[in-house]
């Protein structure tokens, strides 16, 4: 008999301003549970193809939840970047970095949620396009995975596949909105939090759940 699977399973985009905003929960859940419930990065796909360039309207609409997640967490962002992406006409596709993560998922597992984190500071914090291969290749050198190895990983079928299959996975799981957080256990998953939540309100849940299972939850199949 295999054991069970139990595991805390995050939905969320390294391109979403809410995601970014819920990173120090997210990174506070994993360092007081990672020994007891694995923390599982899912990318949840927030604009993946968009083709359209940024006009000014889309800026002063991303503008103002950006205002909103500073005001909930405080977190850094870069809004003279974003003005900049407007008046060159960015265009605001997230697949290239969601792909990046789960290349980065699959060449170094325990990397995964580090490099979320680092392509959300660059692309929120610091003004880089983490639309483009090099740049995303270049956050990931640090955590040992080199320029070739990385777009090798990157421009492979198996990547786009892996990729879609997440966000899939996470329509299925019920997460149309990110961040997203649930618990699973074995072949059920029940929500924790939908939207951006301070570490203090979840870790109750949380711990509820590991002491008695998912039994006065509303899980679905996962």
């Amino acid at each position: 008999m295999t054991d069970p699977i139990r595991e805390i399973i995050y939905v969320g985009d390294p391109m979403c301003s809410w995601c970014w905003g819920f990173s120090p929960a997210l990174n506070g859940l994993a360092e007081r549970f990672g020994d007891r419930a694995p923390l599982r990065v899912v990318v949840g796909g927030l604009r993946p193809g968009t083709t359209e360039p940024m006009d000014e309207a889309q800026r002063d609409f991303i503008r103002g939840h950006w205002t909103h997640v500073v005001e909930a967490s405080g977190q850094p962002f870069d809004f003279a970047a974003l003005d900049k992406r407007a008046e060159q006409g960015f265009v605001y596709d997230t697949e290239p970095a969601a792909k990046a993560v789960v290349v980065v998922r699959d060449l170094k597992p325990d990397a995964t949620l580090a490099y979320f984190d680092a392509v959300q500071d660059a692309f929120y914090a610091r003004g880089r396009d983490v639309t483009q291969v090099d740049e995303l290749a270049q956050l990931a050198e640090p955590f040992d995975i080199s320029d070739d190895e990385f777009k090798a990983a990157f421009e492979s079928e198996d990547a786009h596949n892996a990729t879609w299959g997440d966000f899939a996975f996470a329509r299925h799981l019920g997460a149309n909105g990110f961040p997203t957080l649930l618990v699973r256990d074995d072949n059920q998953a029940a929500l924790v939090a939908a939207g951006h939540r301070d570490l203090d309100s979840l870790i109750g849940p949380i711990e509820h759940w590991l002491e008695h299972g998912l039994q006065d939850a509303e899980p679905q199949p996962a």
